[in-house]
């Protein structure tokens, strides 16, 4: 099936990529030639695992490619994903001015017949505005549907969220925009859910904003640990042995980042209020989540009593480990919080640091930018760990003390057992559980 890709960013390059290995003919589109010529010669312009390698097959079995001629990409497909940006207004709304461009160009080279699909996440009732813009725009009288076909790709994971779903949601309005979409899917077909079309763009929303409400709830119970004996792993662990709840995003920390959470639990938000209903209890998990970086900056001002001029090593700058992406990551407001108090940073992320150069330049006088966490750890006051990266677990912690001033660790992940670092010599602080 001859299928164009409307954006490839994160998920429309996943989704491009993923698509042409499933066999079928495929051309990605961006307004940004830089990211397509990367794309052609088979650079991906993101980390993830698999990507890069999965898009030069495809790309040399001719059945994957770039352009940055939006017409043409139109005008060459019988199906298109949009997959363009969907930022978020300061109000939580979502700003939709992407999807209306692309509907518009996909109304003036409608030339046959097109099934047009969502895989941005958008607000409910997208669809119907999509379908109002190219009805209203089109130059002839083709027919065309609109679908929707939400993403679930986790950041680290994605290509194998791709080619190894756990269910693929098709809302559709047609026979036949159904039938097209089963062809495409046809390797998953017993995975698929068939929905109308609001349901479908309800259920990306509802699952992001359910798994942010779990991860804020075990943060609460995190600081009711800290008030108590309880141990917020072990509370987590008999939680998640329960089938009914599960062990997954029940794990107390920083809280959730990245591009999704903040954005999806907010979006739902904004549009359960706006149809009236009280929507409080997401703004409560958003409220809970913001907190997290003011009572970890806490507990390195109990570490080390005053920041100023004190130096302070920072391991992990990703919202998430197996990823480059710092969007709404905690440590760009961790970090924000130790220059406003006068501290030097010694920061080092195996994935992220050029993109976090762009936020903290590298010549900065307070921050430098370390080839890795020995490095890091070289001359500090602590330690603070942001992001649970593996590599992090691994360490030579008595090679670590050995370059620290002072054996202070921040854990704002629970990456270690408190019990076998305070064995090896440090005074160790982190989240839900015991600490000096």
């Amino acid at each position: 099936m001859k299928i164009g890709v409307i954006g490839t960013g994160y998920v429309g390059l996943v989704t491009a990529v993923g698509l042409a290995d499933l066999g079928h003919q495929v051309i990605g589109t961006d307004m940004v030639k830089e990211k397509v010529d990367e794309a052609s010669r088979g650079i991906a312009h993101i980390y993830e695992p698999g990507l890069e390698e999965i898009l030069q097959k495809n790309l040399n079995q001719g059945n994957l490619s770039f352009t940055y001629k939006l017409d043409q990409a139109i005008r060459e497909s019988e199906v298109l994903f949009v997959c363009v940006n969907t930022p978020q207004r300061e109000d939580g709304s979502t700003d939709m001015c992407y999807v209306e461009g692309v509907s518009q160009q996909i109304a003036e080279n409608l030339n046959g017949y097109k099934l047009v699909v969502e895989k941005s996440t958008v607000p409910i009732q997208t669809s119907m505005w999509i379908k109002r813009t190219i009805t209203l725009n089109k130059k002839n009288s083709m027919d065309f549907d609109v679908a929707s076909n939400p993403e679930f790709l986790r950041e680290g994971s994605a290509v194998s969220d791709f080619l190894h779903p756990d269910r693929i949601i098709i809302g559709v309005e047609t026979e036949r925009a159904k039938n097209t979409l089963i062809e495409i899917y046809k390797k998953f077909e017993e995975l698929l859910l068939i929905t109308n079309i609001d349901t479908a763009e309800l259920i990306k929303h509802a699952s992001n904003s359910f798994l942010a409400m779990k991860i804020s709830f075990i943060n609460l119970l995190s600081d009711l640990c800290e008030k108590t004996d309880a141990d917020v792993e072990k509370v987590a662990q008999g939680m998640g042995l329960d089938p009914r709840i599960g062990a997954q995003f029940l794990k107390a920390g920083l809280g959730y980042g990245g591009s999704c959470f903040p954005k999806d639990i907010r979006a739902l938000t904004h549009i359960g209020e706006d149809m009236g209903l009280n929507f409080h209890l997401l703004k409560e998990v958003d409220r809970i989540n913001s907190e997290r970086i003011q009572k970890f900056v806490e507990k390195i001002k109990k570490s080390l009593w005053i920041l100023k001029g004190k130096k302070i090593g920072v391991l992990g700058l990703s919202f998430k480990p197996q990823t480059d992406d710092i969007r709404n990551a905690p440590s760009i407001e961790v970090i924000k919080e130790l220059l406003k108090e006068g501290a030097q940073l010694r920061v080092y992320d195996p994935q992220a640091m050029e993109n976090m150069k762009e936020v903290f330049p590298e010549n900065s006088p307070h921050i430098i930018y370390t080839k890795d966490s020995y490095e890091a750890a070289e001359g500090v006051n602590a330690l603070i760990f942001i992001t649970e990266w593996e590599e992090f677990a691994e360490l030579d912690l008595k090679k670590i003390r050995q370059k620290m001033v002072n054996p202070i660790i921040v854990d704002g992940r629970n990456i270690f057992e408190p019990q076998q670092i305070r064995e090896t010599g440090f005074e160790y602080y982190c989240m839900g559980r015991k600490s000096p």
